[in-house]
């Protein structure tokens, strides 16, 4: 724990300085974005802060104990757009709440436990699209009084107590309407007539989410002639028959999308059989996403059947082990099945399929040929596949390729360059293990590819004709690869197009002269993690659009001047973390330069010195050319003045309140004191103080004034200033009351220290000891210098006894007494007073 002259040292500077400001000025609230977005949470505060500026467009209030929304609430911010009230206690909001907010756009409720909502609480919204009222007790939507929010576009009522699916006649009102949220109510039931509203007016764009609902019941027909844009029902159902059930119940629906399934951790059906989505052949599905699904059985193709002619369709965490095959007469156009357990990779021949995504699927071994004549983009990644042969249009049986991606997969064997496939235009091997690659020009066809990552394939180059036929590539990653002597060749001289090239963690050492010469396009040059020397191994000449280069972590030790003049202009950021920068006059000229391109550099603060010793781990902008001519006797007076600075301004941070004191007793010296004595004692002993110290002094005869801290210090001040100012400057004496609490108080550890030093500068002062029980000597001697004054001086000690008390007091008293102007007048009106005082007792 920081010591107190050290705590108050730091803290009595920031006070003085926020003394001087406004109250008024003091803005809790974090300010985002200035005059725009602020950010009150959990400020515990019980109103609306009014001190936020008009011109406010985002302000987020959660967390804090609002409790109830009154009329006009928010009358001081006309222009926001957003509001958060996220678990503000909220129970009531009134008429009008709201009103004035013409542009609000974004309500969020969420977490507040609302128990009365009048009937104009959202009155005023006339912009709102977007309302959330997640966790808010809501239990019906019909009396949800949000009727006239003609421009809602979404309506957010998830984790609440809803009972009942239906719509109510209010929905007729927001033709915007894109997305009702019912995510965990407690909807059992869907009638025919809980939809009614949606047959009057269609809301096509409508998405529905009923996850999490108990469905027992759709009823046959409810959903007829309805058109949705989506529909999700995910851990809806207890059993197969129910889920069944309720697909049946479906009928008649067109939809855009369907989503069906249960969550990770919320499975309750058991094992599938083909009749499961047989109620899927009465509606019309655009696209259909089944996730979380398990124990399929071996005819589960069957269950695809009623899908037939859906554009998409989205496999997600199924159990498909057994799935050999997709009958040739399905129409999808796109097809992902991700971590679907496949043994084998299945047989696909499917004539009309543009996009497939396969990842994820570890039980797979090897790739088998397919045939997709009108595939366009296809995701392999994450599989942990062989291919003994790639690549070709023989593999796919498609000319129409433009995505491939092969990326985290095991040995790929580079037999083939890409004949048949000319149309790619991205292509990723990153962390598989490629073969062949370098063994002539592999990449030879590909004309219209534009982005290429073989990073972390173990590829080792020495062909230098590797990216020949890359005419149009624009981003290269390579990381984590090695090329022949760990220097870089020409083997870009075919890219004149490229823009961003990555050879972080290659190894590389030295780079060619002719390395970058066919790169006049490039704007961003990764050569992070290598071990390159200086920066004149890099040739910038041809890099004349070179806008960031990072050449972080390498044992760069400096570099030429005159090499650092070619650097491009339009270089707008440099990385030079983590070198080996040798901070000596030898490379001044360097150093000067990382100076003056600060401005560009990444973090330069960041950047220290390797050598020489003197200057290790030292900043490389704290390096002075001057320096460099200095004799050693200068550099010795230079040092010795700066030690002594440093041990004068240690000395004076040290002893701040020391002089503080000393200032004081210039300026209070020669005038009277207010009090005749500053008490210094313990919380823990308060209570003897005011009912026996107070008391006894400022109602006895003579009657005394003290200074305590909980009376008589001025609020808003610091404590340290208080202790200082009110307490020593305007006290005759000090009274310390040592107790076990005392010694074990670090507070009143610095105020006997600085007493002491009160002490020292006025000649006629003097401090009066009190100790209230027996100290045990081992405690008391870890004060050494209270130990030692205890031991040398006369202390008054405590004892609750008549005798005792009566010599405490006459002794006290008397010590009081010594310096103080006492006038007989004052006695007998002091005891006239004390004797009226028991009269009247």
């Amino acid at each position: 724990m920081m010591p107190p002259t050290r705590l108050a040292g730091t803290l009595i500077p920031a006070m003085a300085f926020l003394s001087c400001l406004r109250p008024e000025s003091w803005d809790p609230c974090v300010q985002v974005v200035p005059n725009t977005t602020y950010q009150c949470m959990e400020l515990n505060l019980y109103k609306i802060p009014d001190n936020i500026p008009k011109s406010t467009k985002k302000l987020d209030l959660s967390f804090n104990p609002l409790r109830r929304l009154g009329s006009h609430s928010f009358s001081n911010f006309p222009e926001l757009q957003v509001l958060d009230l996220s678990r503000c206690e909220i129970q009531m909001i009134e008429d009008d709440a709201y009103q004035g907010l013409n542009h609000l756009s974004t309500l969020i409720l969420t977490g507040n436990p609302i128990q009365k909502l009048a009937l104009g609480a959202f009155s005023g919204l006339s912009s709102l699209q977007t309302l959330v009222a997640v966790e808010t007790n809501l239990a019906s939507l019909e009396d949800f009084p949000i009727g006239h929010l003609k421009t809602l576009k979404e309506l957010n009522v998830a984790h609440n107590l809803i009972h009942s699916f239906q719509l109510p006649e209010y929905f007729s009102n927001m033709p915007h309407l894109e997305h009702l949220d019912l995510f965990n109510n407690k909807i059992q039931n869907i009638y025919h007539k809980d939809l009614h509203v949606l047959r009057q007016m269609p809301l096509i764009n409508l998405s529905l989410d009923l996850s999490l609902n108990p469905l027992d019941f759709i009823q046959p027909g409810a959903f007829k002639e309805i058109k949705l844009n989506e529909l999700t029902l995910r851990s809806n159902f207890d059993s197969i028959d129910v889920m069944k059930t309720c697909i049946e119940g479906l009928a008649g629906l067109k939809i855009n999308r369907l989503v069906l399934g249960q969550f990770k951790n919320e499975r309750n059906l058991k094992r599938f059989d083909k009749s499961v989505l047989e109620g899927l052949c009465n509606m019309t599905i655009e696209e259909f996403r089944a996730a979380h699904f398990d124990d399929f059985s071996e005819d589960s193709i069957d269950l695809f059947n009623c899908l037939a002619n859906v554009s998409k369709i989205s496999l997600v965490s199924l159990d498909l082990s057994e799935l050999k095959s997709f009958p040739k007469s399905f129409r999808w156009q796109a097809l992902e099945s991700v971590k679907c357990n496949f043994e084998q990779f299945p047989t696909l021949e499917l004539p009309s399929l543009k996009r497939l995504v396969f990842t994820s699927n570890r039980g797979l071994n090897s790739f088998t040929e397919v045939k997709l004549p009108s595939l366009e983009f296809l995701d392999l990644s994450r599989n942990g596949l062989s291919f003994k042969g790639c690549c070709s249009w023989r593999d796919l049986e498609t000319t129409r390729l433009k995505h491939l991606d092969l990326s985290f997969n095991d040995v790929i064997t580079m037999s083939s360059n890409f004949m048949g496939l000319e149309q790619l235009e991205y292509l990723d091997f990153q962390h598989s293990n490629l073969k062949q690659g370098n063994d002539f020009p592999v990449f030879l066809s590909l004309k219209n590819l534009r982005y290429l990552d073989i990073s972390y394939t173990n590829t080792r180059v020495v062909f230098h004709g590797v990216f020949d036929g890359l005419v149009s590539l624009q981003v290269l990653k390579m990381a984590g690869n090695s090329f022949k002597d760990n220097s870089l060749p020409n083997v870009f001289r075919a890219l004149t197009n490229l823009t961003s090239l990555d050879l972080s963690k290659c190894q590389l050492e030295q780079v060619s002269q002719e390395a970058f010469y066919s790169l006049p396009r490039l704007r961003l040059l990764n050569m992070s993690y290598n071990n390159l020397l200086s920066l004149d191994t890099l040739p910038y000449k041809p890099l004349h659009s070179l806008q960031i280069l990072d050449c972080s972590f390498n044992r760069i030790v400096a570099s030429k001047g005159q090499e650092l003049q070619h650097f491009p202009s339009s270089l707008a950021s440099l990385n030079l973390t983590q070198n080996d920068f040798a901070c000596v006059c030898e490379h001044q000229s360097f150093l000067q330069w990382v100076k003056d391109q600060r401005d560009i550099l990444v973090d330069v603060e960041q950047l220290v010195c390797a050598k020489s010793s003197d200057m290790q781990g030292m900043p490389v902008l704290s390096f002075r050319n001057a320096t460099c001519q200095m004799n050693k006797t200068i550099i010795g007076i230079s040092v010795f003045a700066v030690l002594t600075v440093s041990v004068v301004v240690v000395l004076v941070y040290k002893f701040y309140f020391h002089l503080m004191l000393l200032a004081g007793c210039k300026k209070y010296g020669k005038g009277e004191s207010t009090y005749d004595a500053f008490v210094i004692y313990s919380s823990h002993d308060e209570d003897w103080v005011r009912n026996e110290l107070v008391k006894n002094l400022e109602e006895g005869v003579p009657p005394f004034q003290l200074c305590l801290h909980y009376r008589d210090f001025i609020p808003g001040v610091a404590i340290a200033a208080n202790i200082i100012q009110e307490g020593f400057h305007k006290s005759r004496k000090v009274i310390v009351v040592v107790s076990q609490h005392f010694i074990q108080s670090r507070w009143c550890i610095f105020e006997y220290e600085i007493a002491q030093t009160w002490q020292f500068l006025n000649s006629h002062a003097g401090i009066i000891f009190i100790v209230l029980q027996k100290l045990e000597k081992s405690l008391l001697r870890q004060q050494v210098e209270l130990y030692r004054l205890l031991s040398r001086n006369t202390y008054l000690e405590w004892e609750d006894s008549v005798l005792g008390r009566h010599i405490f007091w006459r002794r006290l008293r008397k010590a009081l007494l010594d310096g103080k102007t006492w006038s007989p007048e004052e006695t007998a009106d002091a005891e006239s007073n004390q004797h009226d005082a028991e009269n009247s007792t």
